[in-house]
C-alpha cells in the first residue's frame, strides 16, 4: 500500500556500508587515457594492417530511419562474387563477411561492389614468408614502397584506419530531398491520383466488362445465323 501522512518510514535500509558495497566511478579520465593507450598499442601490433575491417553501407531499418545509411555487419556473398573476391580470402584481408545478409535492391549491390573494388585496388598483400611472393601477393615495388611509408608513419605515430579511408556519410537533408514541380514533369505524365483511380476501376470492373463483351459477341454471332 502507498504511504500516507507524515509518519515514520518503515524498514529503512540506509546503512549501506559505503566503503565496501558502494562503488563510484571517479576514474573515468584515467580509463579514457588507458583505452587510448590500448588502441595505439593494438594498432602498432597489427601494423601495417588496418585496425578496423571494411564494412558495407546498409540502410537503417524502419520507416522512421530508412533515409539514413550506416555501416553493416558484413558484405554478402553476392557482393563478394560481383567484386571478384573469394569469400575465404575476404576475411583474411580485412573485409567483414555476413553470409546471412541478402541484397534486396540493385542499388545497394552496386554501391557495395564499388566499395569493394575501390578497397581491392588499394589493397597491398605482403608475402607470408619474406621474399616468397605468390600469385595473390602484391609486387616487390609496392611492398617496398609500403614498408618505407610504414616506417615513416611509425616515427610520426600515424595509425591506419579503414573508416577514415572509406567513410560512410549521409547527405544533408536539403540535398537528400528534392521537390519535383508539376511543370518539371513530362507532358505525358498526368495526375498520379487519377492514374491510380483508373487502375483500380479497371481491376474492379474487369470481370463484368469481359462478360458483357462475350455476351455481345455471342449475340452478333447468333444474328448472323
Amino acid at each position: 500500500m502507498a504511504i500516507k501522512h507524515n509518519n515514520q518510514i518503515q524498514k529503512n535500509h540506509f546503512r549501506k556500508d559505503w566503503q565496501k558495497r558502494v562503488r563510484v566511478h571517479f576514474d573515468q579520465p584515467g580509463r579514457k587515457h588507458r583505452r587510448r593507450e590500448n588502441r595505439l598499442a593494438k594498432a602498432a601490433a597489427v601494423a601495417p594492417r588496418p585496425v578496423d575491417k571494411l564494412r558495407p553501407v546498409v540502410r537503417c531499418p524502419t520507416v522512421k530511419y530508412n533515409r539514413r545509411v550506416r555501416a553493416g555487419r558484413g558484405f554478402t556473398l553476392a557482393e563478394l562474387k560481383e567484386a571478384g573476391i573469394p569469400k575465404k580470402l575476404a576475411s583474411t584481408v580485412g573485409i567483414s563477411v555476413d553470409h546471412r545478409r541478402t541484397n534486396y535492391s540493385k542499388e545497394s549491390l552496386v554501391a557495395n561492389v564499388a566499395r569493394l573494388q575501390d578497397y581491392k585496388a588499394r589493397l597491398i598483400l605482403f608475402p607470408r614468408k619474406s621474399g616468397q611472393f605468390k600469385k595473390l601477393d602484391s609486387s616487390v615495388e609496392d611492398v617496398k614502397a609500403v614498408k618505407a611509408t610504414l616506417a615513416e608513419g611509425k616515427r610520426e605515430g600515424i595509425v591506419a584506419n579503414v573508416n577514415a579511408t572509406f567513410p560512410i556519410t549521409n547527405p544533408a537533408e536539403e540535398h537528400a530531398v528534392t521537390e519535383i514541380k508539376r511543370a518539371d514533369l513530362p507532358k505525358s505524365e498526368g495526375s498520379v491520383y487519377r492514374t491510380l483511380r483508373d487502375a483500380r476501376s479497371e481491376a474492379r470492373h474487369k470481370g463484368i466488362r469481359e462478360k458483357r463483351a462475350k455476351a455481345k459477341a455471342e449475340e452478333e454471332a447468333n444474328a448472323k445465323k
